[in-house]
C-alpha cells in the first residue's frame, strides 16, 4: 500500500504566509478605516458609525452566499485556489483605493465613497477569507497534521494582526513625511495611502505563495452553513445561545475602546509624538495577548476549571476598566503608567479568545446528546457571524461618541494641525472620551457575567458526563 505523502514544510510556510498577509490587511481596515474617514477626511462620525454597522452586518449575512458558491465551484486548479487568488488581487486595490479617498471631495462625496469602498472590501475579504480556511481538507490528510496546521494558521494570523498594530500609525507617519506631506492632515493622509500599498502588496505576494506552494489534493466537500440553519441552531441548543450572546458582549466591550484608543492618545494623552505612545501602548498590549494565550492560560487551567478562569479574566478586564476610569481622574502624561489598565485588559482578551472557543465546541456534544445531531459547522460559523456582528455594534457606539464629544472638531483648521491637538480639546469632550472606553465596557462585561453565571451549565464535571454519554450513543450506533 502506497504511504500517503506528508504536507513539506515548505507547503506550511506557504499556507501560514496567507494568514499572516491577509491579517495584515483584516487588521488595517478594522482598526484604522474609522479613523481614516472620520478624522483625517471629516467625514461625519455619526455616518461611518451607520456606514460600518451596515456593512459588517451585512459582511456576516454574505459568508454563507460566499460558501455556497465556492463549494459549488469546479476548476483544474481546485474550488478553493481561483478564489483565494481572485478575493486577494481585488481585495487588495479595493484596499488601496478605500486608503486613497479623493480630499477634494464635498462631504456627501466623501461619505459614498467611503460606503461603497468599505462595503465592497468586506465582499471581496469573504471571497478570499472563506476558501482560505475552508481549503484545509483539500491538501491535509487529517488528525494530527490537519490541526497542526489550523494551530500554525491561527498564530500566524495573530502576528499579522499585531503587525499592523504596532507599526500602522508610526510608518504613517515615517511615509507620509517621506512623500511630502506637509501639515499633520496632509502626512496622515499621504502617510495611510502609501502603507495600505505596501500592506496590499505583502497580501497579493503572501497568498500568491500560498497558491502556488500548497496543491490541493483531493476534491474535498465543503460543507456550507445558511444563515437559518445558525439561528435554528441557537434556538435548540440552549447553551450555544448562551455563549454567543457573551461572545458579542465580550467583544462590544473591548472593539469599544479599541476603536477609539487612537482617538485618546491624540486629543486626551496628547504630545506632539502621540503616535510614539500610541505605538509603544498597542507594542505592549500585542505582547500581552499573545502570551495570556501562550503562557498565563495554561497555567491557570493548571489550578482552576475553564468556568472559573473564564469569571477570572473578565473580573481582570473590569478590574483593568475600573483603573482606566480611576487613571482618567488624574493628569496622565506617561504612558508606561497606562500599562497597568493595559495589561489586564489584554490578557483577559487573549484568555477569552480561547475560551470562547472552547466552550463553544463543548456546546456541539451537548446539542449532539440533546437533539440527536452533531452541528460542528453551524456552531462555528457562527462564531464568525457573532463577531462581525460585535465589531459593527462597537464601532457603531464609538462612532455615537466622537459625535457626541466632537473630539476632532477643534483640530480643522490648517493652523491648529501643527500643534499638540490635545491643547484644542474640551476637558468636557476627553472626560465623554474616557467614560465611553471604560464605564460602557464595564457594564458590559457585569452583564455577560450575569447571563453566563445564571445560564451556563458545562462546567468541567458536566463535560466529563456528557463526553461519556455521548462514547456510549456512539458506541451503540456501531
Amino acid at each position: 500500500m502506497k504511504e500517503k505523502q506528508k504536507l513539506s514544510l515548505g507547503a506550511k510556510l506557504s499556507y501560514a504566509l496567507g494568514a499572516v498577509g491577509k491579517d495584515m490587511v483584516y487588521m488595517l481596515s478594522a482598526s484604522y478605516v474609522l479613523y481614516y474617514y472620520q478624522d483625517i477626511m471629516g467625514v461625519s462620525a455619526f455616518a461611518m458609525g451607520i456606514i460600518l454597522l451596515i456593512a459588517r452586518i451585512f459582511d456576516a449575512f454574505n459568508d454563507p452566499i460566499m460558501g455556497v458558491v465556492v463549494a459549488k465551484t469546479k476548476t483544474r486548479w481546485g474550488k478553493f485556489r481561483p478564489w483565494l487568488l481572485i478575493g486577494t488581487v481585488t481585495n487588495a486595490i479595493i484596499l488601496i483605493l478605500m486608503f486613497s479617498a479623493p480630499p477634494k471631495l464635498n462631504a456627501a462625496g466623501l461619505t459614498a465613497y467611503a460606503a461603497a469602498a468599505y462595503i465592497i472590501w468586506g465582499v471581496t475579504y469573504t471571497m478570499m477569507d472563506i476558501p482560505y480556511w475552508s481549503m484545509i481538507p483539500a491538501f491535509t490528510e487529517g488528525g494530527k497534521e490537519r490541526e497542526n496546521l489550523t494551530t500554525l494558521a491561527r498564530s500566524a494570523a495573530g502576528v499579522g494582526s499585531a503587525i499592523v498594530m504596532v507599526v500602522t500609525v508610526i510608518a504613517v507617519q515615517g511615509l507620509g513625511k517621506m512623500f511630502g506631506g506637509e501639515t499633520a492632515r496632509d502626512i496622515e493622509i499621504v502617510g495611510f495611502r502609501c502603507f495600505a500599498i505596501i500592506v496590499a502588496a505583502l497580501f497579493v505576494l503572501f497568498t500568491t505563495l500560498t497558491c502556488i506552494n500548497v496543491k490541493e489534493k483531493s476534491t474535498a466537500e465543503m460543507e456550507t452553513v445558511s444563515v437559518g440553519q445558525m439561528f435554528k441552531a441557537l434556538i435548540q441548543n440552549d447553551q450555544a445561545l448562551t455563549v454567543v450572546v457573551a461572545i458579542v458582549l465580550i467583544n462590544c466591550a473591548i472593539y469599544i475602546t479599541s476603536n477609539l484608543v487612537i482617538y485618546f492618545f491624540k486629543y486626551d494623552f496628547g504630545g506632539e509624538d502621540w503616535y510614539n505612545s500610541y505605538t509603544l501602548f498597542n507594542m505592549f498590549g500585542g505582547a500581552m495577548q499573545v502570551l495570556s494565550m501562550m503562557i498565563l492560560y495554561p497555567l491557570l487551567r493548571r489550578a482552576f476549571s475553564n468556568t472559573k478562569i473564564f469569571y477570572i479574566g473578565l473580573g481582570s478586564a473590569i478590574a483593568g476598566y475600573a483603573v482606566l476610569l480611576a487613571l482618567s481622574f488624574t493628569n496622565m502624561n506617561n504612558v508606561f503608567i497606562l500599562f497597568v489598565p493595559g495589561f489586564l485588559i489584554f490578557a483577559a482578551s487573549g484568555i477569552m479568545n480561547i475560551l470562547t472557543t472552547v466552550f463553544l465546541a463543548n456546546t456541539v456534544d451537548y446539542g449532539y446528546l440533546k437533539n440527536k445531531r452533531r452541528d460542528e459547522s453551524v456552531i462555528f460559523s457562527m462564531q464568525t457571524f457573532v463577531v462581525k456582528l460585535a465589531s459593527g455594534i462597537a464601532a457603531f457606539a464609538a462612532s455615537i461618541c466622537l459625535a457626541v464629544n466632537h473630539l476632532s472638531d477643534a483640530a480643522t483648521t490648517e493652523a491648529e494641525q501643527t500643534v499638540d491637538l490635545s491643547l484644542a480639546v474640551s476637558q468636557s469632550a476627553k472626560v465623554g472620551l474616557r467614560m465611553t472606553m471604560a464605564v460602557i465596557p464595564i457594564f458590559g462585561l457585569l452583564f455577560a457575567i450575569f447571563w453566563f453565571k445564571k445560564k451556563f451549565i458545562l462546567n468541567d464535571d458536566k463535560i466529563k458526563e456528557i463526553t461519556e454519554q455521548v462514547a456510549k450513543m456512539q458506541g451503540d450506533e456501531k
